[in-house]
């Protein structure tokens, strides 16, 4: 059933993996830990394709929604560390066209916390527009906001990839996803990429969606889809184009460079991405920045997008405990609507739970990624029961305070 390492100390983590398979519905996934820099975990299994039986090998890779988010702000750190992007800088400095509609003094930090006030596009984004970068980033630019920006945070679910993208692309001199090849993936050796090369296709597994029941579509969220087709909920979730569509399973949809939702890799990939942050920075950036990455930035009672409490970093989410703040909660059991780390851990879920995050004073990095999606908007029990697993194996005690603690 399932394959890999686990290294002495860590069994707990392989118990909740093979857990996930007898009793949490698992169909494919993989998980990985490194700690001080060495792999203890690298463990994959199940079923990749439904459809042909395919199992999920060392080497099968799959999207990983919103975990991409992490690694397109990583991008704009390591600029940031080299001195060729100013997180505190307008916007309009790089960018002029952005200032338009009110966004002039809009900063490129108010982009990475989800504060900058441009969560969705009101009008019709057409059906390629997703799959097309200068489109998305001209009708970005022109969009009003919807918020003062700095005065609110709200999800940018998808308009993430586009906004700090397009910071990264005009300070690095290249695309998003050639930038983080050169200077993460290829460096570190991970199987990642913003815009899947063809070749990689075979590999991919297609994502499971989760379908849900009549009478479960009871949290603020789940009625803005339903009753407020204007709010940041329904456009950010229906107005993307031939995303919504399933493109998540397509070719177009994997070739694109969409730096907020379809990055594709496995546990390794995620694990491996954060394994320099997680030990002082490596190569990626240096001390200062690397602080800076794990602050909390913006936090709400109420994000304008998503309608349950969050904390951001600079680009990453931070711990945030809402097992009894969320109706996802009541519903689909204590882990939805949550994603419990350690204080210092920052990093990012994906649509579905998988989830990737760096812990500076655990000298923890941490991957997983699944094909089956669970309900809810941040992680469910199979992800989190994983993370739970390797804060316990490290010698953590308890998570009661809504962070995990010795």
């Amino acid at each position: 059933m399932t394959e890999g390492i686990c290294k002495p100390g860590f069994e707990r983590v392989a118990e909740a993996f093979l857990e996930n398979f007898a009793a949490r519905g698992e169909v494919g996934a993989s998980v990985c830990l490194t700690v001080g820099g060495e792999t203890v975990v690298d463990l994959w299994g199940g079923i990749a394709d439904r459809k042909t039986d395919a199992p999920w090998t060392r080497d099968t890779v799959g999207i990983v929604f919103s975990c991409t988010k992490g690694a397109t702000a990583i991008c704009a750190h390591i600029l940031a560390s080299r001195g060729k992007l100013d997180l505190d800088a307008p916007v309009a400095e790089l960018w002029p066209e952005f200032a338009a509609n009110g966004k002039d003094r809009a900063t490129i930090r108010m982009m990475l916390d989800h504060s900058v006030g441009v969560p969705a596009l009101r009008a019709k984004v057409k059906d390629n527009g997703p799959y097309e970068w200068d489109y998305m980033t001209g009708r970005l630019a022109e969009e009003a906001p919807f918020w003062e920006p700095g005065t609110r945070n709200g999800y940018h679910g998808f308009t993430f990839g586009w906004t700090v993208g397009e910071m990264v692309r005009r300070a690095a001199g290249m695309s998003l996803g050639s930038f983080f090849q050169s200077e993460i993936a290829k460096p570190l050796g991970l199987d990642f990429w913003i815009g899947l090369p063809e070749e990689i296709e075979p590999r991919v597994a297609p994502i499971i969606p989760f379908v849900y029941k009549a009478g479960q579509a009871k949290s603020p969220f789940m009625i803005d889809l339903a009753t407020k087709r204007d709010s940041p909920a329904a456009l950010f979730f229906f107005n993307v184009g031939a995303w919504w569509t399933g493109g998540a399973n397509t070719r177009a949809g994997h070739a694109a460079e969409i730096g907020a939702a379809n990055g594709i890799t496995n546990a390794r990939g995620l694990a491996g991405m954060y394994a320099p942050l997680a030990n002082g920075g490596g190569k990626l950036v240096d001390g200062k920045t690397l602080a800076r990455m794990g602050e909390v930035s913006m936090a709400t009672h109420d994000d304008a997008t998503l309608r349950i409490p969050t904390r951001f970093a600079l680009g990453f989410m931070k711990s945030m405990d809402n097992r009894k703040r969320s109706i996802g909660a009541e519903l689909f059991g204590p882990d939805v609507d949550s994603v419990i780390m350690g204080s210092a851990a920052f990093g990012h879920v994906g649509a579905g739970g998988s989830l990737g995050f760096a812990d500076p004073v655990a000298g923890l990095s941490f991957g997983y990624t699944m094909n089956r999606m669970g309900p809810g908007l941040l992680m469910n029990e199979r992800g989190q029961a994983l993370v739970d697993a390797a804060y316990l194996s490290l010698g953590y005690t308890g998570k009661d305070g809504g962070v995990w603690v010795k």
